[in-house]
């Protein structure tokens, strides 16, 4: 049974490389936000602004509990899934966790590229978002560094460099 779960901060590429990840070994992929969308048939922006982040990350740890009981699977997780509960210990015993590194001002170039409009950024200017970033970077990361595996992903700009990463996903996990 495979199970990997890929963690990291908004805009590190989760996404990109768990459905990379997934076409190269022929899995599915889960992006555990958009598996909550469509449980709940709202989006993460519209549960915020309902529920806000308390009733948000109640609904997410319901949501990861499910998703990570999945056989031979990859999920990317939400930025701050790790962070609460007892979420980053759980990752651990359901799978190999990887943690998508970068930097700062990697990720804000990330978020600026992006079409998603994330609420904890929402009305943020250029500046606001950087601090903001380093901030929750700070906070977050000793979570983050729970994982099994790391990669440094503050290159991860092209199609080419994404087949590297792929490649050293899969050598880290012996696939």
């Amino acid at each position: 049974m495979v199970r990997v779960i890929i963690i990291g901060y908004m805009g590190a590429g989760k996404t990109t490389l768990g459905k990379a990840l997934s076409k190269e070994l022929g899995i599915p992929f889960y992006d555990l936000d958009w598996y909550i969308e469509s449980r709940m048939r709202r989006t993460v922006e519209q549960i915020f602004a309902e529920n806000g982040e308390e009733g948000f990350r109640k609904i997410e740890y319901n949501m990861l509990h499910e998703v990570a009981e999945f056989e031979d699977v990859i999920i990317s997780c939400g930025g701050g899934t790790p962070c609460f509960f007892d979420n980053m210990d759980y990752l651990n015993q359901q799978g190999e966790t990887i943690y998508l590194k970068a930097t700062p001002e990697v990720l804000l170039g990330h978020l600026k590229m992006g079409k998603v409009v994330r609420p904890l950024l929402k009305g943020k200017s250029q500046e606001e978002m950087k601090t903001f970033i380093e901030e929750q970077l700070e906070k977050r990361e000793p979570f983050y560094n729970k994982a099994r595996h790391t990669i440094d992903i503050n290159l991860l700009d092209n199609y080419h460099k994404v087949q590297v990463s792929v490649a050293e996903i899969r050598r880290m996990l012996n696939m």
